[in-house]
């Protein structure tokens, strides 16, 4: 089996998630991985799909592309190197950040955690709250490694939301049950 990246953008409607699907199973394809969501108005898919022996990336892409056509999506198709390493790891935590909204504030938060080791898995931001008083919301899970210091990285990020006039609150996720 060989696995593809696929991702794909356009204007939110029903169908999408319909069509693509249909189309990677219609090859013989398997979805193993997957996130979406809509951003501002606009439908954003990434996949880790595995696809039968033979099917190449621009089989897949132009498969794709001719079943989302009337969709208009912006399909892109690559191959995953099978010798890219696992992610780090260590312990799953969450991350929340909330207030003014400004730039620089993703930026500054993902360096202060990079520079400690700390892995970004999934990361979510939204502006919330009424139109006259918006609130910038941001939710970060993050793997931190083992032998990291969970005070001190604490008080940096709180020192770090201070400085953004941001409030921050890090701790260790919870299991979920299954």
């Amino acid at each position: 089996m060989a696995h593809y990246a696929v991702s794909a953008i356009g204007a939110d409607r029903p169908g999408i998630v319909a069509a693509v699907t249909g189309a990677l199973v219609d090859l013989g394809g398997n979805l193993e991985d997957s996130s979406m969501s809509i951003l501002r108005g606009h439908f954003a898919m990434m996949l880790v799909v595995s696809m039968p022996d033979g099917a190449t990336a621009a089989d897949v892409e132009a498969t794709l592309a001719e079943a989302t056509a009337r969709l208009e999506l912006v399909v892109v198709v690559r191959p995953i190197d099978a010798g890219v390493p696992a992610s780090p790891t260590g312990e799953p935590w969450t991350v929340s950040v909330y207030g003014a909204d400004r730039p620089g504030i993703v930026h500054r938060v993902a360096g202060l955690l990079a520079a400690h080791g700390v892995n970004v898995v999934d990361l979510s931001t939204h502006v919330i709250g009424e139109e006259n008083r918006p609130v910038y919301a941001m939710f970060l899970d993050v793997t931190v490694p083992d032998g990291t210091d969970a005070v001190a990285l604490s008080q940096r990020l709180d020192a770090l939301a201070g400085e953004l006039g941001v409030s921050c609150t890090a701790h260790p996720s919870e299991a979920d049950i299954l």
